[in-house]
This record gives C-alpha cells, structure tokens and sequence, in this order.
C-alpha cells in the first residue's frame, strides 16, 4: 500500500484514475459518467489537499466533523464547490451545519431536520438557498451503525417534504463492512429499490443515490448510484498524524 507522502503528492493522478474508474463502471451498467458525482471525502486531510483536488477538477467534497471544517472552510472558502456533510450529525450541532454546508447527506430523524430547518430559515439574507439533504438508511442491522431503518423512511420522507427549508434530494447508505456474504450488491440494490419506491408514493423527483466509497464503488455505480463519496482512493489512507 503506498505511504502518505507520495499519495499526497498524486492527488491529482489518483482524482483522474477514480474519474475512469467511474465511467467503465458507468459504461458497464448502461449508463452516462456524468450521471454520477463523484464526491472527494476530506475529513481528516489538510485544506490545502482540497485545494490540490479542486486544481485536478474536483467539485464536490464531503466532511464528517463540524469542529474539524469550521478550521477549514477559511482556507477553502473562495473556491467554487459543493460543501457535503457526510457523516453522522448531532442535533446539538444542527445550527451550525446548516451555515456551514450547502448538503447534509446523512438526515436520520425528523428532530434534526426540524432543528436544519429552523437554522436555515434564520440565515441572512433571506430568502436562504434551501438545504439540500439526504435520508441516510441503515443498510446494516449492527445496533451502533447510524441512519432510520427502512421501515421508517416513508414517514420521515414525508415530514422533510413538509420543511420549506429543506430540499429533499434522495437516500444515502453504507452498506455492511466487506467480508459480510453476500458482499455490498444486495444493500445497494434494496436502497435502489426503497428509493424508487419512495420517488413513486410521494411524487417527489429523489434523484440522488448516495451509495459507494473506495472500496465498493464501482459495484454501487452498477447498481444505480448517483453520487459516490471517495477519501482513500483520491487522497490516501487516514492516520492520526492527520489533523
């Protein structure tokens, strides 16, 4: 596996081989690569590597920790991009993700999108561009693992339609860890499935699908992601000499 430094050094090179690796995925599966975004995950790397991604082409970036990106987004803020908070999201901490990022990918519970709601609607000036959020489902049964089970999707679906705040966009899954038979196929396909349902009983558009990161995006693209959220194979592997 290689080291940090020529990973960090590559982040260009890396970006271009995920951005192929994504259209064979794509041409496989019948479908266009530019149905698929592919978002650069950069929790736990430096600004200036999200500086170095933007340079090679990247857009979208996804982060998992308020305090983390609040000594970020300083030194990123001018650039054009799309702000992802993709990791779990405490209520408490609601107020301050919804001035911080332009989506919020893992939605669990109507409290906390209640909670985005009311933050965004205070925003200056009015009218505040709408949040864009996705539901995360619990792909894996493990007690710890966050996100609504599915059985529970439809009601809280219904809820953030009500939100004028919120734009609801889709769903978002991980699925169970590699190793689990039958391997990651079958959690993206019920996701697919549980969102198509979803799109046809409220008559909303859902055009995202969140689902796939380094390791498994490819058989995601295959099973209908729209977005795929990718940290390892763009800037290298985490460690905790990361900031």
């Amino acid at each position: 596996m290689r080291g940090m430094d020529h990973a960090h050094s590559s982040v260009a090179d890396n970006l271009t081989q995920a951005l192929e690796r994504i259209a064979q995925a794509a041409s496989r599966a019948g479908r266009r690569a530019e149905e698929i975004t592919l978002i650069a995950v950069s929790k736990t790397f430096p600004a200036h590597l999200i500086r170095e991604a933007h340079a090679a082409g990247a857009r979208h970036f996804g982060e998992s920790r308020i305090q983390e990106w609040e000594g970020k987004l300083p030194q990123v803020a001018d650039l054009d991009a799309v702000w992802h908070l993709v990791g779990h999201l405490q209520s408490n901490k609601a107020a301050r993700a919804a001035s911080l990022f332009h989506a919020v990918d893992s939605l669990d519970s109507l409290e906390l999108a209640r909670r985005l709601e009311r933050a965004r609607a205070a925003l200056e000036p009015q009218p505040a561009a709408r949040l864009r959020v996705l539901i995360e489902v619990r792909l894996d049964a493990a007690p710890a693992k966050s996100g609504v089970r599915e059985e529970d999707v439809d009601a809280l679906a219904e809820g953030v339609l009500a939100l004028p705040h919120l734009e609801l966009r889709g769903l978002m899954g991980v699925p169970p860890p590699l190793g689990d038979a039958p391997g990651p196929r079958p959690a993206f396909r019920r996701l697919r499935e549980l969102r198509d349902a979803l799109a046809q009983s409220t008559g909303a558009p859902l055009p995202v699908l969140s689902m796939g990161m380094s390791h498994d995006f490819e058989i995601a693209i295959e099973e209908g992601s729209t977005e795929v959220r990718i940290g390892t194979a763009i800037f290298g592997d985490r460690n905790a000499k990361n900031p």
